[in-house]
């Protein structure tokens, strides 16, 4: 019976097969390496975003010397990151997550040789120019090919290919927001297709996020990333308010992933090279940023300033509409880089626009608009990415609001269902089949 033993218990039977505490040991491994790479990726970020914003002095209409350093450093940025891309791993450009897709149905292959190096140093590159990306792309391919490797250097049997490669992409997850449960629904709900379910692959992933998370919190911080108000919902009368914002929300989900192709179409068909590409995206990321540094950058900032400061209903508009076109722009350069965080900073800017409307018409119905700003993190990722489940971890983890859980389940879900009865795919999907048939049509 090859190395596996029944053993009996009283009236239980217990499954003794060394693989699978092998599988086990080695998703503690993964883990702890995407914790680790994670944490070192975080604070390289940290350190030159400080170092940007040393550059980002001053007005717009400021003496034009003082426009070359922040331009200089954003154009290099951009520029030596596209070049790693498409010397090296072109499979490491834009989130990487249909990358992890493709690869667990065999569909695409995960050269970890190639992918880890050139996706940590490109991001970095990518991420601290000010475009508008996340850092959470990059730590989900990073994590699921350190998944790769662990199989490869342990010489495991094909069946751990995927509870590794999955428990990698729940670690990075995790491991970027300090959420281990998003990282966990993560792989179950948007990987649902593509990640072989069993009892002792969903304990991988439960290790491998959870020992991810724990890295990350010892050697970059604890609790949640996003410090906001922490709110009660007690009145039950304005539910309905957020019904509405999720079928707003349903809607500019179908218009981000529309955009998002349109914007990748666009610069694919774009006779110029990337000196040219990165020239463009570093002035007008430079100008931008000039007139206000809440309109670029991951949103991280933009997120608390917009919680927490007076902005009018104007700028909060004028807000979301530059940092929706920045977004789809930054991700379409094809350079490294997530759209979780850039999509839940819309969705923040939206909530909070629509609660400032709702507030003026209902202000016994809302009394702190703020509180549509966290529905909105979860309404417009279940919209676009078409994972409510993981929209609502998200939301919750990286603001510590548990107890907005009912109005969250009530903007996701109205999203998601919408969006979809709308004709909206899953914006992964879109990506995955984009690549498939770009492969079929150079063959």
């Amino acid at each position: 019976m090859n190395n596996r033993k029944i053993s009996r218990v009283g009236y239980r039977f217990v499954d003794l097969d060394v693989s699978n505490y092998r599988l086990l040991f080695n998703a503690l491994l993964v883990g702890l390496v995407t914790g680790l790479l994670s944490s070192v990726f975080r604070l390289i970020l940290a350190r030159l975003a400080a170092l940007r914003t040393t550059f980002q002095i001053g007005e717009i209409n400021q003496a034009w010397q003082n426009w070359l350093w922040p331009t200089l450093f954003t154009f290099f940025g951009i520029w030596f990151s596209i070049f790693l891309v498409k010397k090296y791993a072109p499979e490491t450009a834009g989130s990487g997550i249909q990358e992890i897709e493709g690869a667990l149905d065999g569909l695409r292959p995960v050269r970890w040789r190639r992918v880890l190096p050139i996706k940590f140093i490109a991001s970095i590159f990518s991420l601290s120019s000010g475009l508008l990306l996340g850092r959470e792309g990059p730590t989900v391919q990073i994590g699921a090919n350190v998944g790769k490797m662990a199989e490869d250097v342990f010489k495991q049997s094909a069946e751990e290919d995927n509870p590794l490669i999955s428990a990698g992409a729940a670690s990075g997850l995790a491991s970027a927001f300090n959420a281990p449960f998003a990282g966990i629904i993560f792989v179950i709900e948007e990987m649902n297709g593509h990640f072989k379910f069993n009892f002792y692959s969903l304990a991988a992933l439960m290790i491998g996020a959870g020992s991810a998370d724990m890295v990350v919190r010892l050697l970059v911080g604890s609790g949640p990333i996003l410090k906001t108000t922490i709110f009660t919902f007690e009145e039950l009368s304005g539910i309905w308010l957020f019904v509405l914002l999720g079928l707003v929300l349903s809607v500019v989900g179908i218009m981000f992933n529309k955009l998002l192709i349109r914007s990748l179409d666009l610069f694919k068909k774009m006779k110029v090279s990337y000196v040219t590409i990165a020239l463009c995206m570093a002035l007008i990321i430079t100008a931008v940023g000039l007139y206000s540094e809440d309109m670029i950058g991951a949103g991280y900032t933009t997120i608390s300033h917009v919680h927490n400061s007076s902005f009018t209903l104007k700028f909060l508009l004028a807000l979301f509409v530059v940092r929706f076109i920045l977004s789809v722009l930054s991700y379409g350069s094809g350079v490294p880089g997530g759209i979780f965080t850039p999509l839940i900073t819309l969705g923040v800017i939206l909530g909070m626009l629509f609660g400032g409307v709702a507030q003026h018409f209902f202000p016994d119905l809302v009394p702190d608009p703020a509180i549509f700003g966290v529905a909105g993190m979860a309404g417009i990722f279940a919209s676009t990415i078409r994972a409510p489940l993981t929209g609502l971890a998200l939301s919750v983890e990286m603001t510590a609001n548990y107890e907005l859980i009912l109005p969250l389940i009530f903007t996701a879900v109205t999203a998601s269902v919408c969006t979809t009865m709308l004709g909206n795919a899953p914006i992964y999907s879109i990506l995955l089949k984009r690549i498939l048939n770009k492969e079929e049509t150079s063959l």
